[in-house]
């Protein structure tokens, strides 16, 4: 397989649960600063232009929450996603949350174009992301993280997904540590081999 992914974006995710899974991939590192290269070789496999995309031998696949459900099914002795339907259920519940509305906050700093032409509208959704951001961090707090991790004390592809958007508050002028657990959680996650591989690969750095 191969994993198309840009450093800093949330293609962490991805690259976190195929550590985590033990299954062999090839990386493909696009440059989104140097679009002449990085956007062709992009809508070639992704007519969407944007990462993730992970090639396999069935097919490509997009979209971050498919990649990391499949992930998790490829490597079912990872215990990747939780066997009981329910709390499978849940941890995709966190996965949408976080595609629905904690990226999508963080996409009005930085592509505020996609939803707008003007400067001034672009200057006033990016003043925004410090507060809806921080508003997203304390349902995390207060709702996602039933323990250690989403799942409570079992890992799961969720998790991937949760540290990924963790790694952008900084940037979004948000302070983790204001949230103790979702603080602990990124602590817990730094320690775990898989995102050791990441950031020695320099995925995490910001593009």
């Amino acid at each position: 397989m191969k994993l198309y992914y840009a450093p800093g974006t949330i293609s962490i995710a991805v690259a976190i649960a195929l550590e985590e899974s033990g299954v062999s991939y090839a990386r493909h590192k696009i440059d989104f600063r140097n679009p002449e290269v990085s956007r062709p070789q992009l809508l070639g496999v992704n007519p969407k232009g944007r990462v993730p995309v992970l090639v396999t031998d069935h097919g490509i696949l997009t979209e971050t929450g498919a990649l990391l459900d499949y992930i998790a099914d490829l490597a079912p002795e990872g215990s990747l996603k939780p066997d009981d339907p329910f709390k499978a259920a849940k941890m995709r519940e966190a996965m949408y949350y976080l595609a629905s509305t904690m990226h999508v906050n963080h996409a009005h700093r930085l592509r505020g174009h996609r939803w707008a032409d003007k400067q001034e509208s672009w200057d006033d959704m990016r003043a925004k992301v410090p507060e809806t951001m921080s508003a997203s961090c304390a349902y995390v707090e207060e709702n996602l993280l039933t323990g250690p991790y989403v799942l409570g004390e079992t890992f799961s592809v969720a998790d991937a997904y949760l540290y990924a958007v963790s790694t952008w508050l900084e940037g979004d002028s948000v302070d983790i540590r204001q949230f103790p657990k979702f603080h602990a959680f990124q602590r817990l996650m730094e320690e775990r081999n898989s995102v050791k591989a990441v950031k020695a690969a320099a995925i995490l750095v910001q593009a």
